[in-house]
């Protein structure tokens, strides 16, 4: 159900108006103590040297504990929804998040290409320094007791004070004990869902003093979570433990840091849908549906290093991150400071997901050519556990001597969906192995009214993949969808001298990715990045201070690509049986490329900070940043024929904002109008190849431009009642882009065609978050309102996202000076807030990406109410927690 809501731009102003009137009706008298507190924030992110938001030139939002743990997010990222100018898609779940900010975004849909211009940090280190395709930061962290706050950077001096993050930093900082041994437990229940699916979660954390200044923290979660979108077996299983031990001495500190992260994770699918202007879920299909397929075992032949790939689907993306780390703070003397801070990690991914699915025709010639199932004869669709027959379609010789389609029994679920249909699934199977080294060494100087900060940063990347379609599986078009088996009683094309009953599927529903479809590939990449910086801080008078900056980066990438080239062997395949389909494919030829390449970027930013008094502060930056990519061009260029054609680019950004801060008794405020310009985005996509395959399009580079307005504000006119909101207003434009225009199949007549002045795909325009919280003896409440605005699908501006309100809810009571609960509604109205969608059509069109989606072909699927595939924010979903302070 979609919720209605007042004109968002009247009640947005509405809003802010209203609270920004009753602070001003108060006249009265500023003060030295101030009610609202968090504009004197002491930040240590983003800069170079420590001070306050009000003294900063940079637009960072500080988010602490108390507020972080009164949610109950949907994932780490999904607490920067609070931060404003940040664009966060936590839609799939726990992983594969997609995280940006002020429109300088690779315009995923999802999380494939998540957060490639922003750095996601763990106690001012990055969680991971490198990034590609459905590998990034989220897979390694989680929010739990250990995090004190997040210190949230957007754009400005991000640049030149972290590697690869021109859009922005947001660093999660661990607690460390205090002189006093505290700590806190945290038991969390819950149901989600149309299902009520059981959610299960302990956190606890425990830091204090051990004696001679050595101060001690150590915590984490485990959580047995069944999913809002339940599959059938666990969505998200497992946990961390993160500890740290510092030494203070008279010059400095020592913290040495420990984590250890095992945890299983499924990211939600999209689903079948209906209504292209109000999009709801298909008919049999809810909110809380799951078209994850059941938990089974499959096989499939590893032609690169023998053996098999063992896929289990039940297994979802297991995560394992150990990671040993040092923080060193040491004053030299005469004013001069150091700061060491380093970490190496040791990471593994192993995704057994279900990648695209697609609804497909049973009289449609391609799904048989992906499974390798031409022929002509009987096809007979079987329910996999009972043995029932539900479909079966006569093939015979048609146009062109290729099979033509009668279906002749349909007994499959949802056909008004679209009738003689079931649903395809692509077996992913990813592999990664990733080392990691991260060292940055920071020296400051303070003479007289100036600050010198110098120092650089080595990272280093030793990557492993092995990847792969491991195999398509069949099932019914329905939410849990059952498996179907599949066999043609006739010949095949493949060897039409041999007729006979030939299974297309094993005994659970899998086929094999026939030919080039189901080629294997491994990757090893070596990436090396230094850095030098440098920073300076002149207070010119005691209200007016210049703060300027620069940063050259070397980045090198080496490695090599294996490819497998897979044929469908007439003669049987791995068993010698050519009656097994699904196992038909051998190896043609093994081919193996190599690659060194290395980038160099320079980046600077320059602000100035003027400040009339203690509660009331501008500022001016200009920022030019470059940044390397990240690994997917790489391994994109996995062919003999490409591979000469690898022509890396950095992604170039600019950007100018202006931040006004301002603080009353009651109230304080940070409104920052900014502009953003990003060069060398880059796309490409898949296209049909002629000859039943794909091929990737060489990449085109396109250039966008954002202009916008980000507010942040706290309103506290009483001790019980406060206001915290934050808004976003921008207008994000295509400044050049460009399209692939497809001819026949194959590259050979493929030609570019540009465009510009169209709204960049997946940005907003609008955002808001808004959270009135009273506290009534020792009950409290909170509502927190968020608005999502209209966005465009593709760059090309043919279908919209549209506009959604969500509301969450929170109900606390202090039962004791130590003991509380408090019960969270999140999604209290079930609004279905459409955040991805994948375009209708056959397989090769949903392949070739949205910016072919046409207007043409738009049109009729409206006229047809032809169904396509969207995902939503998580369903109405209710918990309890349980907390025990000390």
């Amino acid at each position: 159900m979609k919720t209605n809501f007042l004109n968002p731009k009247i009640t947005i102003a509405v809003i802010f108006l209203s609270a920004t009137t009753g602070v001003l009706a108060q006249n009265k008298q500023v003060v030295d103590t101030i009610k609202t507190k968090d504009i004197d924030e002491v930040i240590v992110t983003g800069v170079f040297d420590k001070r306050t938001r009000m003294n900063a030139p940079i637009a960072i939002t500080v988010l602490k504990s108390e507020m972080i743990e009164q949610q109950v997010p949907n994932s780490a990222a999904d607490l920067l929804k609070n931060v404003p100018g940040v664009y966060v898609n936590s839609s799939l779940g726990e992983i594969r998040n997609n995280v940006s900010s002020r429109g300088i975004s690779a315009g995923s849909a999802d999380g494939t290409f998540a957060y490639e211009y922003i750095s996601m940090q763990e106690d001012g280190l990055p969680v991971t320094n490198t990034t590609y395709f459905n590998y990034g930061p989220d897979f390694f962290l989680r929010a739990d007791a250990t995090i004190a706050q997040i210190d949230a950077v957007r754009g400005g001096p991000a640049s030149i004070t972290a590697a690869n993050a021109p859009g922005g930093i947001f660093n999660y900082i661990s607690k460390t004990g205090g002189n006093k041994l505290a700590g806190e437990v945290r038991a969390k229940y819950g149901i989600q869902g149309a299902d009520n699916s059981g959610f299960y979660r302990m956190d606890a954390n425990v830091g204090g003093p051990l004696g001679d200044n050595w101060f001690f923290n150590v915590g984490g979660f485990y959580r047995y979570d069944l999913g809002a979108k339940y599959p059938g077996y666990p969505f998200n299983n497992g946990g961390q433990v993160k500890a740290n031990i510092v030494k203070k001495y008279n010059k400095g500190s020592v913290k040495v840091f420990l984590k250890y992260l095992d945890d299983k994770n499924g990211y939600a699918q999209l689903i079948p849908t209906r209504n292209y202007s109000d999009a709801e879920p298909a008919e049999g299909f809810s909110s809380s549906s799951s078209i994850l397929i059941p938990k089974l075992q499959y096989n499939s032949p590893d032609f690169i290093h023998g053996g098999n790939v063992d896929y289990n689907s039940g297994r979802l993306v297991t995560n394992k991150y150990r990671s040993v780390g040092l923080n060193w703070d040491h004053n030299l003397g005469n004013d001069w400071k150091l700061f060491l801070a380093s970490k190496y990690s040791d990471n593994d991914v192993v995704q057994n997901s279900v990648g695209t699915s697609f609804v497909t025709s049973l009289t449609d010639f391609t799904p048989y050519a992906l499974i390798g199932g031409l022929g002509f004869g009987t096809y007979s669709y079987k329910d996999a556990l009972t043995g029932q027959e539900v479909a079966s379609v006569l093939a015979a010789p048609g146009p062109g001597g290729l099979p033509a389609y009668l279906v002749t029994k349909n007994l499959l679920p949802n056909q008004s969906i679209q009738n003689n249909s079931l649903l395809m699934s692509a077996l992913n199977f990813y592999e990664n192995k990733v080392k990691e080294s991260m060292n940055q060494l920071t020296i400051n100087k303070k003479w007289k009214n100036m600050n010198f900060s110098f120092g650089g940063y080595y990272g280093y990347s030793d990557v492993w993949r092995f990847s792969g379609i491991n195999g398509i599986a069949i099932t019914t078009l329905e939410s849990r969808p059952r498996m179907l088996t599949l066999s043609l009683t006739g010949l095949t094309l493949l060897d039409p001298t041999k007729p006979g009953v030939f299974q297309m599927t094993n005994s659970d529903g899998f086929a094999q990715g026939a030919g080039s479809t189901g080629d294997l590939l491994e990757f090893n990449a070596k990436q090396q990045q230094g850095a030098v910086f440098f920073g300076h801080t002149w207070d010119l008078t005691d209200k007016l201070t210049f703060d300027w900056g620069v940063r050259y980066e070397k980045v090198w990438f080496k490695g090599d690509n294996t490819r497998t080239f897979l044929v469908s062997n007439k003669n049987g395949g791995t068993d010698g049986n050519i009656y097994t389909m699904y196992n038909n494919n051998t190896l043609s030829n093994l081919t193996n490329v190599s690659y060194s390449r290395q980038l160099d970027n320079f980046s600077y930013s320059a602000a100035l900070n003027y400040q009339f008094n203690a509660n009331l502060a501008i500022y001016g930056r200009y920022s030019k940043g470059s940044k390397a990519p990240d690994l997917d061009g790489f391994f994109a260029a996995n062919r003999v024929e490409t591979i000469d054609l690898l022509d890396p680019k950095s992604r170039k950004t600019q950007q100018i904002e202006m931040g006004f801060k301002t603080r009353t008794t009651y109230f304080d405020a940070f409104v920052t109008p900014f502009y953003s310009l990003l060069s060398n985005v880059p796309y490409s996509f898949f296209a049909d190849d002629g000859k039943g395959g794909f091929y990737g399009t060489p990449t085109l580079y396109n250039k966008n431009e954002t202009y916008g307005l980000e507010l942040e504000t706290n309103i506290k006119p009483t001790e019980n009642f406060t206001v915290r909101a934050v808004l976003t207003l921008q207008n994000p434009k295509v400044k050049e882009g460009y399209l692939w225009n497809l001819g026949a199949p194959g590259p050979a007549d493929d030609t570019p065609t540009t465009y510009s002045g169209t709204t960049v795909a997946f940005t907003p325009k609008i955002m808001a978050n808004v959270t009135p919280n009273l506290k009534v003896g020792k009950a409290y409440g909170f509502v927190t309102w968020n608005y999502m605005g209209e966005r465009e699908g593709s760059n090309t501006n043919i279908y919209k996202l549209a506009a959604f309100s969500q509301f969450d809810l929170g109900v606390g009571y202090n039962l004791t000076d130590n003991l509380s609960m408090l019960v969270n509604v999140n999604n209290v109205f079930n609004t279905y807030g459409v955040m991805s969608y994948q375009r209708p059509g056959t397989l090769m069109q949903q392949l070739s990406g949205f910016e072919n989606f046409t207007q043409a072909e738009y049109n009729a699927a409206v006229a047809n109410n032809t169904p396509y595939f969207t995902i939503a924010i998580p369903p109405t979903s209710g918990y309890l927690t349980v907390t025990y302070k000390f």
